[in-house]
Formats: C-alpha cells, sequence, structure tokens
C-alpha cells in the first residue's frame, strides 16, 4: 500500500511538473507564435488571437523587404554582429589565458576588477563612450558599434572558467616540445575551448543582434542603421499595417533562432563545464 502511494505521489509530481513545463511555453513561446501569425495575415481582424490566419501570405515579408529597404539594415547587423563576435572569441580567449594558467602578481586582483565592471550599468558610462569615440573619429560608423563591444567581462570570465578545467599536462608536453605561451594558447588551448566559445558567441550574437540603445545613439545615417533601429521606424513608416512590423520583427528574429540552433549542441556543456572551477 505504501508502495502504491510512492508511486501515486511521483506519478503526480511528475504530471506537475510537465503542466508547469507546459504552461511555461505557452507564456514564452505563445506571443512569437501570435506574432508569427500576424505577420502571415493579409486581411481581417489583424488583432485576432486565432494562431492560423483565414487567408495566410507571404506578401507581408516581400513588400516590407522592398518598400522599406530592409536588406541594408539587415546586411549592417550582420557585418556587426559577425565582427563583434570575432572579435570577442579573439580577445575574450587571450585576456582569459594568462589570468587562467599563468602565475604573476595581482593576477586575481586584476581578474575581480574585470568582474567588477559587470556590476556598472551601461547608461553610467555611455557618455563618456560616445565622447570618445566621437573624438576617435567612430562616430556615424559601423566600427562606432563594434569596437567599444569587441571584448565584455562575461567573456573572459566564461572561458578563464572553461581553460581551468583542461589538464595541465598537455602545457607542460607542449613546453617540452619548445612551444611558447602564443603556440600553447593558439595551438592547444584555443582549439579545447569549441563549448565555451560557442555559448559565448551565442551570448555575443544574440546581444549585438537585437542592440538598440547603442547603435541608435552613435550612428545617425539611415544607410547604416542596424535592423532593431529599422525597425523601430517601422512603427511610424507603416502606422497602419500592422502586418509589416510583425513580418520586420520576424525577420530580425530569425537569424537569432538559426544561430542557436546550430550551436545548441555545445550551449549546455559549455554552461557546464565552464563553471566547474571557479
Amino acid at each position: 500500500m505504501a508502495a502504491m502511494d510512492k508511486r501515486l505521489a511521483r506519478r503526480l509530481g511528475l504530471a506537475g511538473k510537465y503542466v508547469l513545463l507546459l504552461a511555461l511555453m505557452v507564456v514564452f513561446v505563445g506571443p512569437f507564435f501570435w506574432l508569427l501569425s500576424i505577420s502571415l495575415r493579409g486581411s481581417g481582424n489583424i488583432y485576432s488571437l486565432r494562431l492560423i490566419p483565414e487567408d495566410p501570405t507571404f506578401r507581408n515579408y516581400t513588400e516590407t523587404w522592398k518598400n522599406f529597404g530592409l536588406w541594408r539594415p539587415f546586411v549592417n547587423s550582420v557585418f556587426v554582429a559577425v565582427f563583434t563576435l570575432v572579435l570577442n572569441i579573439l580577445f575574450c580567449s587571450m585576456a582569459a589565458y594568462p589570468l587562467a594558467r599563468l602565475e604573476f602578481p595581482g593576477r586575481q586582483i586584476i581578474f575581480f576588477l574585470i568582474l567588477s565592471t559587470m556590476m556598472i550599468p551601461f547608461q553610467l558610462f555611455m557618455i563618456p563612450l560616445y565622447v570618445i569615440c566621437l573624438n576617435l573619429g567612430l562616430s556615424n560608423t559601423l566600427w562606432g558599434i563594434i569596437l567599444p563591444a569587441s571584448v565584455g567581462a562575461f567573456g573572459i570570465f566564461l572561458i578563464r572558467q572553461y581553460y581551468q578545467t583542461i589538464p595541465r599536462s598537455l602545457e607542460e608536453a607542449a613546453r617540452i616540445d619548445g612551444a611558447g605561451e602564443f603556440g600553447i594558447w593558439w595551438r592547444i588551448m584555443f582549439p579545447l575551448t569549441k563549448p565555451a566559445i560557442a555559448t559565448l558567441a551565442i551570448f555575443i550574437f544574440v546581444g549585438n543582434w537585437s542592440n538598440f540603445l547603442w547603435p541608435l545613439i552613435i550612428v545617425n545615417d539611415e544607410r547604416k542603421f542596424t535592423l532593431p533601429v529599422a525597425i523601430a521606424t517601422l512603427s511610424g513608416t507603416f502606422v497602419d499595417k500592422t502586418q509589416y512590423l510583425a513580418a520586420g520583427s520576424i525577420i530580425a528574429i530569425t537569424p537569432v533562432i538559426v544561430v542557436f540552433l546550430l550551436m545548441q549542441r555545445y550551449f549546455i556543456s559549455g554552461i557546464n563545464l565552464g563553471a566547474v572551477k571557479g
């Protein structure tokens, strides 16, 4: 009897977990499917809660892409996201290696100072950063968006934690063979951090692809707008065409989903293994 009660309690607990997960899925995924439904509607009540439109059409996507010239902001966003991603992977990996594997005075102090920058809101140093970019001639350029975001404390922390999980015997063997520190980092350590790099890539790509505030501040030329800034102007251009706004939003979301699907197999392992040592 007691065994049956335990099995019943276990099944009820499992059923409760599934119900909770289903409710969370509806809360988080439901708005996306509703947005997708709006983007496919050709006529009828735009704000209807039905997910399957009466007359689905892809005309909203083609008209938004053609009439608003969304291809240019899309290319700008790809340029910014890709270069920011590459620079972050290189600079964060190079900064994390000595903090994780080399012994020198003040190493821990430097690491904690880098981590402390994560507690400073962007709004506090936004104006000084803008003045620096203005003096360097980076205002109203895509490089003015890229360079300030080319390295971050979170990326250094993530890759440093992962470096500490790699056996030191690999470095010792490389040093016996005559490899220098740069060669050890580039040929041994860097290739072994694929899970951490993939995890960082997802965060960096999503963060820079959807970044709105800094591109809005540093760029005022419409030809250099990124996708989030360009889509924000759709609300004024197509005030009576909610379908166009929804279509533009789906276009902006799609690359993020694709990147995550391509790198998801590394994501969990990068999070778990990168947090083993502190």
